[in-house]
């Protein structure tokens, strides 16, 4: 692998001299891509018979979307890092329109899976994002700007359910397909013209290989994860992708530890410091799901149970729309405690706070301000975390090797979601109560996966705390600098302990 090449100097066209705009966009776009999460959520049950196609067929709008995206994240890292981060990043983005065109033109199942997974393919954005940050913004904003990007997944996401509520009630579904379109189009078009490409690449030939290996093991394990309710966890179907994942990315780790230029460099994913946050980074994303998935239901199931709220679901999205405001709001704070204390001890308050809120939601749930409190402070939670999580990578990792470092965080968070999708239904599925002919989700149901997601919070908390501390605050501005060395980064990030 080369070394890093040097970055250019500072010039009026160059980002450092007009931070707030390249975050601004480069955020804009992260809140586009994640919009992707909630965008179909409206227009689920209603699936088959505008695909005319089966329920299970129709699932597959949703499941392409998560596959795709998690074999994406990687790989689009690793081309950033070799080919130019901006370029990648705008041809993201331009998957997301062509599979928002793509699927907005659709009337039948198989276009719109189609389209579903071009979207899915936009999902290094975030990364890519964080990385070109890194690269180009002077080293005193590095810090608040990574934060907010990071916290960009769940603000578009919890923004998301709400706006696509509303167009779907007063508009042709297509229009939710138009208007992501129209927004990635936006989104590109501020990238070309705003936001400069970065001088720092590696170079070298991609590793074909080592994608189509991680691509088949990843497919493998959330294909089974996010399918394994409706063919039996017992199947023989859903027991064979557990075990073809597990071979096929055993046998991919050992070519790529053999691999000269590999698409994921183990050794550095080994590092304590990396492998502890990303090990962390699978709890989030669990926690952070766990929610989304019980506060609608809730929300939307009727009084007469006991215990639902008889919302609509533009209500239960406005309800969940403020914590995605909180969790932006809380990136500066995560830069201040990060420059402070350090990343660590960031990582470990959003945990703390995280596990309150699900407590709180668990003895809070008559009441919508309740939710709303408790949605809101499990958020704080999680932008805490999130803006955490890339200053602990980027502090482990060289400047070269960023972009491909963080989409695999990005993609631990996924799997961290994808599992608390799988875990929660099978609760929810199992623990139910009758309400006239119908079996619904029963109220203890709903407590039992808050509290699995107040526990997940906690083993994020006791995993972070084997994350290697500085002996000593850095000064502001001086961690993970664009322009400082890899020696440097690896002096404060990786040796540096208590």
């Amino acid at each position: 692998m080369s070394p890093a090449q040097p970055r250019p100097a500072e010039t009026g066209e160059t980002a450092a001299a007009r931070p707030n705009v390249v975050v601004v966009v480069l955020a804009l776009g992260g809140i586009v891509v994640s919009l992707m999460q909630t965008l179909v959520i409206p227009i689920v049950p209603e699936l088959p018979h505008l695909l005319h196609a089966p329920a299970s067929d129709a699932a597959w709008a949703v499941t392409a979307t998560l596959l795709a995206a998690a074999v994406a994240t990687p790989v689009m890292g690793r081309l950033g890092d070799m080919y130019g981060k901006r370029l990648i990043l705008l041809a993201s983005l331009a998957m997301l329109v062509i599979g928002s065109v793509t699927a907005a033109l659709s009337d039948s199942l198989a276009p719109m899976i189609v389209g579903r997974a071009l979207q899915g393919l936009a999902s290094g954005v975030i990364p890519l994002g964080i990385s070109i940050m890194r690269d180009e913004l002077p080293a005193e904003r590095l810090g608040s700007a990574t934060a907010l990007m990071s916290a960009s997944l769940g603000v578009g996401g919890a923004l998301g359910l709400p706006a696509a509520a509303l167009i779907a009630d007063h508009f042709s579904w297509h229009m939710l397909f138009w208007t992501s379109a129209g927004l990635g189009v936006v989104a590109a078009v501020l990238v070309l013209l705003l936001v400069p490409e970065s001088a720092v690449r590696t170079g070298g030939r991609f590793d074909l290989p080592g994608a189509l290996g991680m691509a088949a093991g990843l497919v493998c394990l959330l294909l089974a994860i996010s399918k394994g309710a409706d063919w039996g966890w017992g199947s023989g179907t859903t027991l064979g992708l557990f075990a073809a994942a597990v071979v096929t990315l055993l046998a991919w780790g050992r070519y790529e530890l053999g691999a000269k230029q590999p698409l994921v460099d183990l050794r550095t994913t080994a590092r304590r410091q990396v492998l502890v946050t990303n090990l962390a980074s699978v709890a989030f994303g669990f926690s952070m799901f766990a929610m989304s998935l019980v506060l609608p239901q809730l929300l939307q199931l009727p009084r007469a149970t006991g215990y639902g709220l008889g919302k609509s679901l533009l209500d239960a999205g406005l309800v969940m729309a403020p914590t995605g405001l909180v969790m932006m709001a809380m990136a500066p704070v995560s830069a201040v405690i990060s420059r402070k204390w350090g990343p660590k001890v960031t990582l470990m308050c959003g945990a703390v706070i995280v596990a309150a809120g699900y407590g709180l939601s668990v003895v809070m749930m008559d009441a919508v301000w309740k939710l709303l409190v408790a949605s809101c402070v499990i958020g704080a939670g999680i932008g805490f975390a999130y803006g955490a999580m890339p200053a602990l990578i980027m502090g482990a990792v060289d400047p070269s090797e960023t972009a491909a470092a963080n989409s695999l965080n990005t993609l631990m968070r996924s799997i961290g979601t994808s599992t608390a999708s799988a875990v929660a239904g099978v609760i929810l599925a199992q623990m139910t109560t009758s309400f006239g002919t119908v079996r619904l989700p029963s109220e203890n149901g709903f407590k039992v996966v808050m509290a699995i997601g107040s526990g997940a919070a906690l083993l994020a908390l006791l995993v972070a705390a084997f994350i290697p501390r500085r002996t000593a605050p850095l000064p502001a501005g001086a961690a993970a600098g664009p322009a400082g060395p890899a020696a440097e980064v690896s002096a404060r990030g990786t040796t540096g302990r208590v």
